[in-house]
């Protein structure tokens, strides 16, 4: 019995190898030759397995590239879906924490930074990639949502009236920050993404009227 737990063991690392294998040998392929002129085989070729390796853990490759994004993002989502849980804490500062350590991450790290590079760069939303926009839409969705309700709550706690209204101000301030990552990822070396981002956003929010 202990033998076989020890072979399933080593299998289940064995599989969970081979797909870090294949997320990496698809960033860098995507980044190479961008994602619709990708195929799974040049991915399957890159990681030194087969294409049926591939279809063990994907279907097909939006969903290998979604697994891909989720590697980077799921993080940072996980962050913005804190907030609003404790409310001894200021909305307005959770929601300048999650957005600047979400910039920090693209800045610091050098995988999260490929990634969005891909993201921003390298896709296009037809074919097979439509899968890939439906999940872009989503997290956008969501990121706004949770920016609104953290405005609203800002807004509240501090007795002022949003010189917009929070869906509008929530959209406003989601473009701010993707317009600050798809501008810096474009050349980083022109601008310190962390450091000019804190000091737009403050901006935007002291333009609200909400102040930290």
């Amino acid at each position: 019995m202990k033998e076989v737990t020890t072979v399933a063991r080593r299998t289940k690392e064995d599989a969970e190898e081979t797909r870090h294998q294949l997320l990496e040998a698809a960033q860098r392929v995507f980044a190479e030759k961008g994602v619709s002129r990708t195929s799974l085989q040049d991915i399957a070729q890159a990681a030194g397995v087969t294409r049926g390796a591939i279809y063990w853990h994907f279907k097909n490759k939006a969903e290998l590239f979604n697994a891909m994004m989720d590697s980077a993002i799921l993080p940072m989502e996980q962050t913005m879906q804190q907030l609003g849980h404790d409310a001894a804490q200021d909305p307005l500062a959770e929601l300048e924490r999650a957005m600047l350590q979400t910039l920090h991450s693209i800045e610091s790290d050098a995988r999260t930074r490929a990634i969005f590079e891909v993201a921003t760069l390298k896709v296009e939303y037809v074919d097979e990639l439509l899968a890939v926009k439906a999940r872009h839409v989503q997290c956008y969705l969501d990121g706004t949502q949770q920016m609104q309700r953290s405005l609203e709550e800002a807004a509240a706690r501090r007795g002022v009236t949003l010189s917009m209204s929070p869906t509008v101000a929530a959209h406003g301030l989601h473009a701010l920050m993707v317009g600050l990552i798809q501008t810096w990822v474009l050349n980083p070396g022109v601008f310190k993404l962390v450091w000019v981002s804190k000091t737009a956003i403050r901006t935007y929010l002291s333009g609200l009227g909400l102040k930290l």
